[in-house]
């Protein structure tokens, strides 16, 4: 690349300038797609997303100048310019040539629209790894086609499938420093199948790439002929994704109680999976008690039914006690009411978690102060097995027993996400 490319701007520019409204309109009905990019230090993370952004032409003048003059001073990548500038923009990143923070972009091709959590490789920021792994649909885990498999790979996958990520894509990149090898590719896959069979996953792909070239990225690499799969942008572009909303436990954490006078109260709140219509039986918990939806509404008025994802306000036929932290569900499918119960924990602490702890768990809009009984084990994150701990330190992950003060209404994490996801305040 040369200064020449700075010359270029977004490809739909001109639309956006002459006709919004056509513009807005083709991109509102599009898939989402939310995709974790992860991987050890120096994989190549930041890199190959500023190249999907950089080769799909999805990069403005004004911020393309910028990252041109910046490559100069920090002397990354020669006379070229380094794309990985166009996600890590704290200043000790730059400084440091490393991911800290979790940076997000958005982008949008003809077919879907992204939006990528580049999670930083460095040990020490795994934390922020676990954080953007929770929001995400598909993992893209980077590996350095010289260095194969590492401890933070194998850690990032295991993060990744206990936050639910059911679809993996390894990329394998700087393919151009082995030569393009496929015996070097296929060596890698292997590798990384022999420890998979360790989780929990519905689909693992393999994309051999190189970001700082661009080589199948966007378009088919020449010298990669023996590879017969999509460049990466078309795999992502086409892929099919397991594992879709839950569109049949309902369930309902009340977030706030609206209550502008004497004639009206309502609960607000955004639905966590399942869908619900007007006049619909439901129980509230934990206290049990059933009642029928009246009516919903929303910022734009009235509804006659609510699913995964949406922000509305329910209101019943009954006076009921409901607060914040009360669950509404439908008798046919009811979750969990306990206060004791097993997790998988994910140790972000510089504190050891240790039995008999005591913390504070939010659980959706439920908080209820809980105390570690016991630990089961931790895992040996190099080989994936279970070995006995007395306690979870920075970065552990490990499966424990909680007791928690009041009920907690929950979902097995593997049935239900949304209400079986959790995180533990000290």
């Amino acid at each position: 690349m040369n200064k020449q490319t700075i010359d270029y701007i977004v490809r739909e520019q001109d639309l956006i300038t002459q006709d919004l409204s056509t513009y807005l309109k083709r991109h509102e009905k599009k898939e989402m797609l939310r995709l974790l990019v992860a991987g050890s230090v120096d994989d190549g993370k930041s890199t190959l997303i500023g190249r999907l952004l950089y080769d799909s032409h999805l990069i403005y003048r004004d911020h393309l100048e910028s990252i041109y003059q910046d490559s100069k001073v920090f002397n990354t990548t020669e006379n070229e310019i380094d794309l990985s500038l166009l996600t890590d923009g704290l200043r000790a990143e730059r400084e440091q040539g490393i991911t800290i923070d979790v940076a997000y972009r958005y982008f949008s091709t003809e077919k879907k629209s992204f939006i990528i959590c580049d999670a930083p490789g460095h040990e020490q920021y795994t934390r922020n790894m676990a954080t953007g792994a929770s929001h995400c649909e598909m993992a893209l885990i980077l590996i350095d086609a010289r260095n194969g498999v590492q401890a933070q790979t194998r850690r990032h996958s295991l993060i990744a499938t206990i936050m639910g990520i059911q679809n993996i894509v390894v990329v394998i990149n700087k393919m151009d420093l082995v030569d393009y090898s496929k015996s070097v590719f296929q060596q890698i896959c292997e590798e990384y199948l022999d420890f998979s069979t360790k989780m929990s996953t519905s689909s693992i792909d393999f994309v051999p790439i190189s970001a700082l070239t661009g080589e199948n990225v966007v378009t088919k690499a020449e010298r990669m002929s023996w590879y017969t799969g999509e460049p990466l942008l078309s795999f992502l572009e086409n892929v099919k994704l397991t594992g879709e909303s839950n569109l049949t436990g309902f369930r309902f954490p009340v977030q706030y109680v609206i209550r502008p006078n004497s004639d009206f109260r309502g609960y607000a709140g955004s639905v966590a999976s399942g869908v619900v219509h007007e006049g619909d039986e439901i129980v509230v918990l934990p206290s049990g008690k059933h009642t029928r939806i009246k009516d919903l509404k929303t910022y734009d008025g009235y509804r006659s039914k609510a699913f995964p994802g949406m922000p509305v306000v329910l209101t019943i036929e009954n006076e009921i006690d409901i607060s914040r932290g009360t669950i509404l569900a439908k008798p046919d499918n009811l979750p969990t009411v306990t206060n004791k119960f097993d997790a998988t924990i994910v140790w972000m602490d510089d504190e050891p978690l240790k039995c008999n702890n005591e913390y504070l768990l939010k659980c959706n809009t439920q908080c209820v102060p809980v105390r570690i009984k016991s630990i089961y084990y931790k895992y040996n994150i190099n080989e994936l097995t279970q070995i006995k701990a007395d306690e979870l330190s920075l970065n552990d992950i490990g499966k424990v027993e909680l007791l928690s003060q009041r009920p907690l209404t929950c979902d097995s994490f593997t049935d239900n996400k949304e209400m079986g996801a959790f995180i533990l305040i000290s």
